[in-house]
């Protein structure tokens, strides 16, 4: 198969993706942007007031970078999860599967629309955070960059290996409902894990987004509760375990193929 024909085959899913969520931005671009305001009132200048500081910045502050990372993170898996799903139970990802198109192909169109999705949102929510926090300052634009591709992306094969395995819609909240939500909130979005028992300090260092949340709060703010090396590599290796893992299903028809 020639370059030529996958890229065609690339921009043309990633075009199509990233229509489908444009098409209807009052529904996908909009809330985040008012569900982070909610976040940002509450618990940034009515909670934050009482604590005052922590890691050395204003709560509000430290904050931030956790509000846009779980943005980040709901919107890229979301995405993919919804659209790939609809895909399979409209029956026209068999056809997609029967073309001559490589596997890895759909795989990095799907992603592309999970993590254009997950920049814009990014985006919107990091001006709505210039409403409530004046000095929003980027410590090293390199990393804070780096973590966003990697997160979306994590998250965009995720949502895509759930809709594999989902066999309704009411499956694909399953994930984000009794996964991402707690690990979200467990992974240092609001509050440092050095204020933790030490027990509970070292149980939340196998919450993979402790790792995500910190590389991107050094990215904007120069501090974290992990170090930067590591959870770099902690999202690399999640990276290759669920593409490898969408690869293989996707090849095998597993979900697909009856």
């Amino acid at each position: 198969m020639s370059s030529g024909y996958n890229y065609t085959a690339l921009k043309t899913i990633w075009i199509k993706e990233c229509t489908r969520f444009l098409r209807i931005w009052v529904q996908t671009l909009v809330p985040p942007a008012i569900t982070m305001t909610l976040y940002f009132v509450i618990f940034g200048s009515i909670v934050g007031e009482r604590i005052g500081e922590m890691g050395g910045r204003p709560y509000m502050e430290f904050i931030v970078p956790g509000l846009i990372m779980m943005s980040i993170i709901t919107n890229s898996y979301s995405n993919v999860a919804s659209s790939f799903f609809s895909a399979k139970f409209q029956r026209n990802i068999e056809e997609m599967l029967v073309a001559p198109v490589s596997t890895s192909v759909i795989i990095a169109g799907y992603v592309g629309g999970g993590l254009a999705r997950a920049l814009i949102v990014a985006v919107i929510v990091t001006l709505v955070s210039f409403l409530f926090v004046e000095n929003v300052q980027i410590h090293h634009a390199g990393i804070l960059l780096l973590t966003v591709i990697l997160t979306s992306t994590l998250f965009s094969l995720g949502g895509l290996v759930n809709a594999v395995f989902a066999k309704t819609f009411d499956d694909i909240s399953i994930v984000p409902t009794f996964v991402l939500t707690p690990l979200t909130y467990l992974g240092g979005v609001f509050f440092s894990i050095g204020l933790l028992p030490g027990i509970w300090e070292s149980v939340a260092q196998f919450n993979p987004v402790l790792y995500m949340v910190n590389a991107f709060r050094y990215g904007f703010l120069g501090i974290s509760d992990v170090n930067i090396s590591l959870a770099m590599g902690v999202i690399v290796g999640f990276n290759v375990l669920f593409f490898v893992t969408a690869y293989t299903l996707l090849q095998r028809g597993t979900g697909i193929r009856s």
